[in-house]
Parts: C-alpha cells; structure tokens; sequence
C-alpha cells in the first residue's frame, strides 16, 4: 500500500520510527521527568536469530498455497501491539509462534481451512491487522490443540458493492483502513471511522472487537455503522438482513460484534457510509482546573450538538503530548451539509461559562481536502498518531509507556478516577518505577465519558514486562471494583480475562458458551477469548 516495511516486532512501519530531531526532543522532555531514569537503547534480535520450532501440521494440498510456515511469516504472527508484545520481542521471549499462517482468497477459502482444522483439531486465531494489545491475537491456546494456524483476512480487501441511494458498501473484511477509504473516495463517499490504528487495522477487526472510532460523541463504536455482516462458522455461515433497523428480536448482528473471532470469521458486512465532509471547525480550549473541563464536556455531551471531536486532556497528558501544562480540550465539528460556525459558537459558549480560556482563534475550513488541525489541536493530533512509534522508542530504553481505558457514568467519574489514581501510584511504588498517570476522554456520552489513561514510568530493563503486568492488574482491580468497565474499545482478549469474567452477569456466560458450542463444536476457533474451551 505505502511501498514501506512492516515492524516485525513493533508498531507501523520501520522508516516511520522515531528518529533525529524527534527522538532527542522525546528523550529529552522525558529526562526532564525522570532525571534518573536509565535511557540505554536496547535493539530488536534479527527475526532470523529466533529458534522457530518446526510446524507441527501441514496444511492439506488445496490449501498449500494459501499457507506459509516461514519463520519470518510465524514470528510475526505470533503477538500483537500492546506494550509487553514489544518488550517481549525485545528481549525474545516469544516463545507462542503459530505453527502455519493461512492467507485466504475467497470465503470458500475461508470454510476449507475452518473445515479442515475443525477435523484435525487445530487452533485458529483469527489475525486480521495483529493491532491487537490485549492479546486477541496471540496463539497462547495451551497444549490441546494439534496445531495453530494464523487466519490472515488482508487478502480480502475489496469494496465489492455500493449503494449510493442508502449510502452504504458492502465490504470485505480484510480490507484496510486506508484502502478501505481509497476505495470509497471514488463515490465520494466514507466511513469516517478512524481508530488510532487506522492505518493497520481491518474492517474485520474493527468489528470482532467492537473498536472506537475518531467520533467523540457519535457514532463513536462501529456497532453504530454496521447494516449487516456475513460470518463463517465451522457450523455454517451465517448472513444478517440488510436494515438499517429492526426490532426483530435480538439482533443476529450484535452476537458477532465484539466476538474477538471465537464465534465465528467475519468475512464481509454491509457498512453505512456519510458523504465526505467540507465544512470542518476546530479549537483548542484552555481550563485552569480539569475538573472545571469535565463540567464543560458533560454539559456539551448533553446538549444534542454532537461535536465530532471533544478529547479533553488533563495537565499531564497535555504537557506529555502536546507541549502545554494546563487542562486542554480539543474541541471539533464537520458536516458535509452545511457550515458548522453556530454549533462551534455554542460549545465554546459552553466553555466561557465553565472558566474556559481561548488561546488562539477558532480554526474553519470549507473544503473537502483541507482541514483545520493547526494549532494546539494539530500538535495533539499529530501526537496522537506518533503514539505508538514513540511508545516503542520509549520501551527499547527501559521506559514503561502504556495506557487503559474505560467508560463510566458521570456520576461515578470523580469516584472512578481516584481509585485508578491511587491504585496506580501504590502499583508503581510496589513494582519500583517512578512514573505518572495521565487521563484524557477520548470519547464522551449524554450519561458518561470514556476516561483514557496513559502510564509513563521509568522502569527496570528486563523487568518491565513484570512491572507493567503488576500495574495493569492493579489498575483493573480498581475499574472493576468501581463499577466501570474493563475496557471501552480495546476488547477482552486474553488480557482482560479475568477482570471480563467479573463484568459479565453468570448466566449470561453460559448462554454465550452454549452458543459456542453449537457454532463451533470443535472448540478451534480463538481458544480462552472471552469463554474458556469446553
């Protein structure tokens, strides 16, 4: 797609890492909070220096060609983004490695392999774009199984309809996030859904996992994009109606959507698509006092204006991703109907009332190609999406750098964020890492904010992993015992397991394993997610 070379062991693409002037910017704003934090680079082994153990099962002939069981293809396969994925690549502890990876062409393609390791007794871990960072893609299935195969969708990737009239395309689900676009720009359509993983991920795991989008208020989940899917079981496929509503019962659609592939593979789904935006305002607000900007954003997710974007950073987050120590709320709207100024003037009025400051005029746009992201908000921006490179810059020098989300009602936030809080920095002292808690709202709702909080500590090379795992469980415990949830938008996998088991009501457990049973009698498809194997 971009001529570029895939990270085998981290983020995005290997001449995107950070570097140069980047870089020593980085180290030096994080010298600057942990002046006695050990920054020594550690570097990747060479992903032929791995001892790849020889594949265990071998893929019938009509599939041969499909298939691949180079240690190259297996290795990177074998984990996938979160925080401890890099720094086990790292340090080589990946010792989980598929033993086939399976590109299918076609949805028969699809069947053969499900019907083929269905009657072997093999494991299949559905990979999509391997963005997962809750270990949804990783092959950790025990010693059960003959074998694992890494299903890999991104062959595809094709937009095969389109209905301009309901506005809507039938998709393939291993398309990416940018093809997916480029292939809707020609009828001057989008999806508009852009996850911090955009670039990586595909439709199909966007849906498994029941992914966020860029929309702040809405539609911010892509269940609220969704018209119908298509989905292979090992028991048969199963096709929704295409609607865009029904009160037919419970809804075929909601079953698969968050699944995390062990119910079935989606193949395909009708998705509901917007014309390109042109009128598009943003502004960057200012409060002296975060809890003075969660007053503003609820009164503003209750207001009906549905701004597209309303992320409000605490001081901390600001400071660490867009270079100002104060309260900064990115505030945004876009329509590709009509101008946006009296909905922007509204919100900001909103602001002013709540002690809002602004720092540099609103920025507008009215046309399809610009866009209004300069200023504090293009800074965030583009921090936003250098994320991920900069984690991974940050873990190669002994730096615990990651982050968790919930969502909560309004009621329970102050509740909900003291005991993150607390739990986090009792966590870092017990683990030995200096380190601070950041919290920003990624997305917000009439009756609750989706709260994101980043962890940046400075840890112990070769021992980060463990420190990390010792915060996340805190931090978890904390959610859960709150009453908020385990996750907003990054799934369950195997990581949220625990803390998914307790959320979820008994009963609810069993329905969902008995619905398992009857769709995937084997028990191959992505064993221990969400449900453990019969």
């Amino acid at each position: 797609m971009t001529g570029k070379n895939r990270s085998w062991w981290g983020w995005g693409n290997v001449e995107d890492a950070v570097a140069d002037g980047e870089l020593s910017q980085l180290i030096d704003r994080v010298r600057a909070l942990f002046p006695n934090a050990d920054l020594t680079e550690h570097t990747a082994p060479d992903i032929g220096s791995f001892d790849v153990p020889q594949s265990r099962i071998r893929p019938p002939k009509p599939l041969a060609e499909l298939a691949s069981t180079a240690s190259a293809e297996r290795m990177a396969h074998s984990h996938g983004q979160a925080f401890r994925d890099v720094v086990r690549a790292l340090l080589g502890h990946l010792h989980d490695i598929p033993d086939v990876v399976v590109r299918p062409r076609t949805e028969d393609d699809v069947v053969a392999v499900l019907d083929w390791c269905s009657d072997a007794g093999i494991a299949v871990i559905p990979f999509g774009g391997g963005t997962s960072v809750v270990g949804g893609v990783e092959p950790r299935v025990g010693d059960e199984y003959t074998g694992v195969v890494s299903l890999d969708l991104t062959a595809l990737d094709r937009v095969l309809e389109v209905d301009p009239v309901s506005r809507a395309a039938r998709v393939q689900a291993g398309v990416l996030g940018p093809d997916l676009e480029q292939q809707l720009r020609t009828h001057g359509l989008t999806l508009r859904f852009f996850p911090q993983s955009f670039e990586f991920s595909t439709l199909g795991g966007w849906l498994a996992t029941r992914a966020g989008g860029h929309y702040a208020t809405g539609p911010t989940h892509i269940d609220d994009l969704t018209e119908s899917m298509r989905v292979v079981t090992p028991a048969g496929v199963i096709e929704s109606r295409r609607l865009p509503a029904s009160g037919a019962g419970p809804s075929p659609d909601r079953m698969f959507l968050g699944s995390e592939g062990t119910l079935g593979i989606i193949t395909q789904a009708w998705m509901k698509l917007q014309d390109r935006p042109r009128w598009r305002a943003t502004a960057s607000v200012s409060f002296a006092d975060f809890d003075r900007g969660v007053e503003a954003v609820r009164v503003i997710a209750q207001s009906a204006l549905n701004p597209s974007n309303c992320r409000l950073l605490d001081p901390a987050e600001a400071m660490i991703n867009a270079g100002t120590a104060t309260t900064v709320l990115i505030l945004g709207f876009e329509s590709a109907h009509h101008p946006v100024e009296p909905w922007m003037a509204q919100a900001l009025e909103v602001c002013l009332d709540h002690g809002g400051t602004l720092p540099e005029p609103v920025r507008y746009t009215d046309s399809e190609n610009a866009t209004a992201r300069n200023g504090a908000a293009g800074a965030w921006r583009s921090s936003f999406l250098r994320m991920p490179y900069r984690r991974d810059a940050l873990a190669a020098r002994g730096m615990i750098v990651e982050t968790f989300e919930t969502a909560c009602t309004w009621d329970t936030f102050p509740q909900v964020r003291a005991s993150i809080e607390a739990a986090a920095r009792e966590a870092m002292r017990e683990v030995g890492a200096e380190g601070v808690l950041t919290c920003r709202f990624t997305h917000v709702y009439p009756d609750g904010p989706a709260p994101y909080f980043g962890i940046y500590a400075a840890g112990t090379w070769g021992k980060t992993v463990e420190q990390w795992d010792g915060i996340k469980a805190a931090v978890s415990e904390a959610i859960c015992a709150s009453g908020a949830t385990i996750t907003h938008h990054h799934g369950v996998g195997r990581d949220h397991r625990p803390w998914y088991d307790r959320q979820r009501p008994d009963l609810f457990a069993t329905t969902l394993a008995a619905g398992k049973s009857a769709l995937d009698p084997a028990g191959i498809l992505n064993p221990a997610i969400l449900i453990d194997p019969s």
